[in-house]
């Protein structure tokens, strides 16, 4: 099976510049999940999810379709890592208490994504997605970054991009919800680290491969100086949107 690769070039970066999700979320997940044997995170990545799911089950299972991903995930000994789509795996049916989702279900072909979901996990598993937002530092950067994201690289985003902007309440999700908690990522970084997370944007890379320029090189005395001293560590922080339903509330014949 095919899929967008936006991330592959650059995964070695990905894997060192992308935040880190609240230990809450996982704790969350696990009290509100029937079990705590099997998670499978879809869509891994460089595996931070899959991670943070160590502390709660006995095995996670961590699944991309980027070879180049799974070679930069992260290593811990209950993660099973695997090249695969998440429409398409060798999981045993019926074998996973919760299915986790973190920043990839706009890169799912969902329908068969759905009907893989229904097939693996077990009666009342659950099923957990989240996106994250633009981050927030201060007025002064956070002006800068928006003009990166929506004026110098607005139209290189792929069209997907526009779930996470609409806080993944528009994306097709088949399921009687339960309300998901609040909160938010945040890191102490200070500019190099900023500007390396920068760089993972797949927009950023479609840019920089379209018009042989890096178009942080645009804003980057603006960065600069609204930062203040390069190496004072500012706290950034992203907003979570968190959808939440149990394989079982489906209704009759969808997917």
């Amino acid at each position: 099976m095919s899929f967008n690769d936006h991330f592959s070039q650059h995964a070695g970066d990905y894997a060192k510049y992308r935040p880190d999700y609240p230990e809450a979320l996982f704790e969350f997940l696990a009290t509100t999940a029937r079990g705590c044997e099997l998670a499978w995170d879809a869509g891994t990545g460089s595996g931070q999810a899959a991670l943070g799911l160590t502390k709660y089950f006995d095995r996670v299972l961590a699944t991309d379709p980027s070879e180049k991903q799974i070679q930069n995930a992260v290593r811990h000994a209950k993660i099973s890592y695997t090249v695969a789509p998440a429409e398409q795996t060798d999981i045993p049916s019926r074998s996973v208490d919760l299915i986790t989702v973190a920043q990839a279900l706009h890169w799912f072909n969902l329908d068969a994504f759905y009907q893989e979901a229904r097939r693996v996990l077990k009666p009342d598993g659950l099923l957990g997605v989240w996106c994250y937002g633009l981050c927030e530092i201060n007025p002064a950067v956070d002006e800068v970054v928006r003009h990166l994201y929506a004026n110098i690289v607005g139209s290189y985003w792929p069209r997907e991009r526009k779930f996470i902007d609409e806080k993944y309440q528009t994306i097709p999700f088949p399921f009687s919800e339960l309300p998901p908690p609040v909160l938010h990522m945040q890191q102490m970084w200070d500019l190099s680290d900023f500007v390396g997370y920068l760089q993972t944007w797949s927009a950023t890379q479609r840019f920089w491969q379209d018009n042989d320029q890096n178009p942080l090189d645009i804003i980057r005395k603006a960065l600069t100086r609204a930062w203040g001293e390069a190496h004072q560590k500012h706290r950034v922080q992203w907003p979570i949107y968190i959808r939440i339903g149990r394989i079982s509330t489906l209704p009759a014949g969808r997917s």
